[in-house]
């Protein structure tokens, strides 16, 4: 008996040299939104400052979980007037509610479950991730690719603002669709 558990103990550590935390480069990575606008078109958008880590198992070629953090005050949709209000209390009330994470903490058959709290409300997600990519770079460091998509109804999380449009519709979605390109590097 006391072979067999020093046996699994040799397994499992083994196991553990090959699982990795890695951090996301911010500036080979992206956190982009789109939504619908009068119905007809979308406005696309990004967060500038974000930062994150995940766990990859080399050997299985896995990705374990993964943490985000984005700071609502970065967003950008290339309109001031827009980022401001979309700053207001309006929408993400970034005074008040100054970050957004997601938290996964199961990842199976390309589905990430998880944590996604934004504007102080909490709710459970399940979103698209495919690993696109594995590499040494030049310099040495182990990078791994990942892409996040999924969709959220901002409604769920207090982000009501909207108007009526004469022809009927309204002028922003309630879906915002997300995705997110992250490039991690293995920390050492």
């Amino acid at each position: 008996m006391k072979l067999i558990k020093i046996g699994l103990a040799s397994i499992i550590a083994a196991g553990a040299l090959y699982a990795g935390t890695y951090k996301v480069d911010a500036s080979h990575s992206n956190v982009g939104f789109k939504v619908k606008h009068l119905m007809i078109s979308n406005v696309r958008g990004n967060f500038e400052k974000f930062s994150g880590s995940f766990e990859y198992d080399e050997k299985t070629g896995t990705v374990k979980s993964i943490d985000g953090t984005v700071e609502v005050d970065s967003i950008n949709t290339d309109n001031k007037k827009r980022d401001g209000h979309l700053k207001s209390a309006d929408f993400f009330d970034a005074v008040n509610h100054p970050q957004i994470t997601f938290k996964v903490n199961k990842i199976e058959d390309e589905k990430a479950y998880g944590k996604f709290t934004m504007r102080g409300v909490t709710k459970d997600v399940v979103f698209d991730i495919e690993k696109t990519g594995e590499i040494v770079d030049p310099w040495g460091n182990k990078r791994v690719g990942l892409e996040i998509e999924g969709k959220v109804n901002r409604k769920d999380y207090g982000l009501n603002w909207n108007k009526a449009l004469e022809a009927g519709g309204v002028m922003v979605g309630e879906d915002v669709k997300i995705n997110v390109e992250l490039e991690g590097v293995l920390a050492k």
